[in-house]
């Protein structure tokens, strides 16, 4: 086949040529960046202390070092196909329309997810001057009636803004970016100036460095909103086909982006561990800190734990900065995420194992069919999901393991494609390291997710292969191969997951997660290394043949020179 141009302007195999090519290099870092930084630094310094104590800045180092290796497999991968909606059709490359499909669908529920987990975060931070937004049940904040008719009408704003096109919103994210990554250095700053008490870290009053443990440390990267944090990294993949320079953009966007708020997430973890209150740790300790705020920010606290702090501390002019950001910050990140699942929506019609209208373009270089399908499924969100806490754990556990298929595509395509170019290419050693370590991770945080959370990804997936059948079934439009042998490997490593879950001890053995708790830290670590090396093993041998990768890449080819019209 014909190996993809050096130019880095042109067209890899496959891409589509009505999305407009406007990311440049701080455009696609910046969404990348604009959508790491959105809701998960508004509650994940509380959340994270509240699960590992001062341990929790090891919990966000681990996630930034897991991810980073995650962004290098599909750095490799991204330049060497350049389309957006990646995730989702780099396996149908290698494996077909089966595996495509099945990670597909994780990956666009998932991304689906996360503009109304954005709106969520709008709306709790909100509640403290609209009280009629959320109620507290259960220690959690959760949407009343006009709250869900609000947070509807912010997803349509999100939407809206997607159909101005690429240009125009990349314009704003680069400005809401800074403002952003200026508000965190400026919480650090204010924090550490004010009142930074080192005795927090290690003193015994406090509980220590780790009063929970390292089983604290690892949850808090799963359940605490570290993994959902670092999530933002993928848009270096999932717009890989609207750059201009995908040879220098992606990789610096996969792994640029993890690093530069890796840091930033780390100092706001000491500045929170720091300055939060002392009575707040010594009357319950580190599990209830949010709880235990004095004076009139107890519910200040549930709703808005940055600001609250602000205002003990008395830069009340802090405070309102943070609640003008909680509009500002998740707002950001959920639009540019309402695009990107539009995006994945959409490449899903490129692989024909969606409907073919998921894929049409309007004259901005907009997947407006999907974009508006995001809406709809978004909004859903908010019924089984009514607040921010409920709905990371499962977001978490859904998108990391649609990011597993990288570095299994990856490894397969040194087999399948060896003399295809690669502009960004890992050494033929260290592919295998970071291939096996980025797999591993996937495999460790979805186990310390729980099965309490599991569970509802596996019964999503059951799901998912049901709707594939009816598609099947009924649609008109013609089928790719479903090439169902070689996507074999997806059942073991499913089912491999589902029982190394079921049979661990995260987050607890108790009867109301309904999970055994026969694995704990290091056996858990020991079964998720085996069965990342078991599911390496089985997927190379179920690969496809060379010939038939080149003809589902003809396929694409075509399907672009005569696809779905703009519309």
């Amino acid at each position: 086949m014909a190996d993809v141009t050096t130019n880095p302007s042109a067209d890899a195999p496959g891409d589509d040529r009505r999305l407009k090519k406007d990311y440049g290099t701080i455009g696609l870092l910046f969404t990348a960046v604009g959508s790491i930084i959105g809701s998960g630094w508004l509650f994940g310094a509380l959340f994270a202390s509240q699960m590992a104590g001062p341990a929790a800045i090891l919990s966000w180092i681990i996630g930034g070092v897991m991810f980073i290796f995650i962004g290098m497999s599909y750095s490799e991968l991204g330049t060497m196909f350049p389309h957006s909606g990646g995730v989702a059709r780099y396996p149908h490359y290698s494996y077909g329309s089966f595996t495509s499909f099945t990670m597909g669908w994780l990956t666009w529920v998932a991304a689906a997810a996360v503009a109304p987990i954005e709106v969520l975060a709008v709306v709790q931070y909100s509640n403290n001057w609209l009280p009629w937004l959320q109620d507290v049940k259960d220690g959690q904040p959760t949407l009343t009636a006009w709250g869900t008719v609000v947070s509807v009408l912010l997803m349509g704003l999100f939407v809206l803004v997607n159909f101005f096109g690429v240009r125009w919103f990349q314009r704003l994210n680069n400005l809401l970016v800074w403002w952003k990554l200026l508000m965190i250095v400026l919480v650090i700053a204010v924090f550490v100036a004010l009142a930074f008490n080192t005795d927090h870290f290690a003193g015994d009053e406090f509980g220590g460095f780790a009063p929970y443990g390292a089983k604290g440390v690892f949850s808090a990267v799963a359940s605490a909103g570290i993994a959902f944090s670092y999530f933002g990294f993928r848009q270096g993949v999932e717009l890989a086909g609207e750059t201009d320079n995908p040879k220098k953009n992606i990789p610096l966007t996969l792994i640029g982006s993890v690093v530069i708020c890796g840091i930033l997430y780390v100092g706001l973890q000491v500045a929170f561990i720091g300055s939060v209150p002392s009575e707040a740790i010594t009357e319950g300790g580190w599990a209830e800190v949010g709880a235990n705020f004095t004076g009139e920010t107890d519910v200040l606290a549930v709703f808005g734990p940055l600001a609250a702090i602000a205002g003990i501390l008395g830069a009340v002019w802090l405070a309102g900065l943070l609640y003008a950001d909680a509009i500002i910050s998740p707002g950001d990140t959920g639009m540019i995420y309402a695009g990107v699942t539009a995006r994945l929506s959409y490449a899903m019609g490129r692989n024909r194992n969606a409907p073919a209208n998921l894929a049409k373009v309007d004259r901005n270089g907009v997947p407006w069919v999907s974009l508006l399908l995001a809406f709809v499924v978004g909004c859903l969100f908010f019924l089984p999901f009514p607040g921010w806490a409920q709905l990371v754990p499962f977001l978490t556990s859904a998108t990391v393991l649609s990011f597993g298929s990288g570095p299994i595509v990856l490894l397969a395509m040194r087999k399948q494609l060896p003399e295809q170019h690669r502009p960004y290419r890992l050494g033929d050693r260290t592919v295998w390291v970071v291939g096996f370590l980025a797999l591993w991770s996937t495999n460790l945080i979805v186990y310390w997710t729980g099965w309490e959370q599991n569970w509802k990804l596996f019964l999503l997936l059951i799901l998912g292969w049901i709707l594939m059948a009816a598609f099947l079934r009924f649609s008109r439009q013609d089928h790719p191969k479903l090439d169902l042998a070689a996507g074999s490997w997806v059942f073991v490593w499913f089912a491999g997951l589902a029982v190394i879950s079921f049979v661990g001890g995260y987050p607890a053995e108790s009867e109301e997660a309904g999970n055994l708790g026969w694995l704990g830290l290091g056996t858990g670590a020991v079964a998720t290394f085996v069965l990342a090396l078991l599911t390496i093993w089985v997927s190379l041998r179920t690969a496809l043949p060379r010939h038939r990768v080149e003809e589902i890449l003809a396929e694409s080819q075509q399907a672009h020179a005569g696809g779905p019209p703009a519309h």
